[in-house]
């Protein structure tokens, strides 16, 4: 069962590290998706996303490959986070029920960014929990690490012996096409019918092309 109660200096430090590691300048252009994408990227989408290894729910070392089968809405996150990490994952679920009825088939995969805690099983039974499509992903300290730079993510562990500890990390979600790659990223301020509608811009362009 989550915690529900919010750590106000752990939100704060959230919002630093997405601050300094992104910056949103409005609607692109000048590309495939510029109808669609609603903020810009430094480098540009190319330089987002990647291959990674990770562990599934059922203990299986799995690819990106293996993963990204379909529109995916990937998260960062833990299953130990009290506050932000639930909300999110809430709202991506509630963004991808919106897409169902729209008529597009797309999945959501959580990637915890702390192995230490979250077992194939842990992440797996978060993840189904959330939603019956959503995917929970771990894995080895090095494999986590390399997935979270494939995405330009931050996450950090709080210094402590406790073993309630928290972790400070990125909080967007990234949308991810098969025959693309990396589109596009929302804050945690978009709305489920927000993301909905956006993402389904992006379906929508791949098959008219």
């Amino acid at each position: 069962m989550f915690r529900i109660s919010v750590i106000a200096s752990g939100v704060a430090v959230v919002a630093l590290l997405g601050a300094t590691w992104w910056m949103t300048v409005g609607r692109g252009s000048g590309e495939a998706f510029a109808d669609c994408r609603e903020t810009a990227i430094a480098g540009g989408a190319g330089s987002i996303g990647g291959p990674f290894t990770l562990v599934n729910g059922q203990g299986q070392t799995v690819t990106d490959k293996d993963v990204i089968t379909k529109p995916t809405l990937i998260y960062f996150g833990y299953t130990f986070c009290p506050d932000v990490c639930p909300v999110d994952a809430a709202r991506n679920a509630e963004a991808m029920d919106l897409l169902a009825e729209m008529g597009h088939d797309v999945q959501g995969a959580f990637i915890s960014i702390d192995p230490e805690r979250d077992t194939p099983e842990v992440v797996g039974e978060y993840a189904g929990y959330m939603h019956e499509n959503m995917i929970g992903l771990t894995g080895s300290p090095e494999q986590v690490a390399k997935a979270s730079r494939a995405y330009r993510t931050l996450y950090s562990k709080q210094e402590t012996d406790d073993e309630f500890y928290l972790m400070s990390h990125s909080v967007f979600t990234y949308l991810v096409l098969p025959e693309v790659g990396f589109v596009e990223f929302f804050r945690r301020e978009t709305t489920p019918e927000d993301m909905a509608k956006r993402t389904a811009c992006f379906i929508d362009n791949v098959r008219a092309n």
